[in-house]
C-alpha cells in the first residue's frame, strides 16, 4: 500500500524541484553568418588580427580593421573554449591549417594553462549578419 503513494510523492517532489530557483537561461547564439566564397584549408596568420571565440565549437578569425571575416566550425566540441575565451596553437609554418590543433588558454590560481587540443576545421570566408 505504501507503494501506491510513491508516484504521488515523486511526482510532487519533481514539480517542487522544477518550480524554485531561478528559469534557465537560453545558451548564447552564435552570430549568424552568410558563406562569401570557398573555404579554405589554411589561413596566414598575418591576415588575421583577432578572433572572437562565439562558443565551443565556433571561432571568427577577424582581418585587419575588421575587413575580412573568416569563419572555423570546429569538427568537435572543444570543452572550455568559449569560458576560456583564449587559446593558443603551435605552427612550423606561418599559417594556420585546418589539421592544426588548439588549445584553450584557461586560468589555474592566476597563472595560465593549457587546456586539451581540439582539432581545427576549414576557414570559411563570411559576412556576419548583425
Amino acid at each position: 500500500m505504501k507503494t501506491a503513494y510513491l508516484p504521488l510523492v515523486l511526482t510532487s517532489l519533481a514539480l517542487a524541484a522544477c518550480s524554485q530557483g531561478e528559469p534557465r537561461k537560453a545558451p548564447p547564439v552564435t552570430p549568424a553568418a552568410e558563406a562569401i566564397g570557398p573555404a579554405r584549408d589554411c589561413l596566414p596568420i598575418t591576415q588575421f588580427s583577432n578572433t572572437r571565440i562565439r562558443d565551443d565549437w565556433t571561432i571568427d578569425f577577424i582581418g585587419g580593421a575588421g575587413s575580412k571575416v573568416w569563419r572555423v566550425t570546429l569538427p568537435n566540441r572543444c570543452n572550455g573554449l568559449k569560458s576560456a575565451d583564449s587559446f593558443t596553437y603551435e605552427t612550423s609554418l606561418s599559417q594556420l591549417c585546418k589539421h592544426d590543433i588548439i588549445y584553450p588558454l584557461l586560468q589555474y590560481g592566476g597563472r595560465p594553462q593549457r587546456g586539451a587540443g581540439c582539432g581545427m576545421g576549414p576557414f570559411v570566408p563570411v559576412k556576419l549578419k548583425r
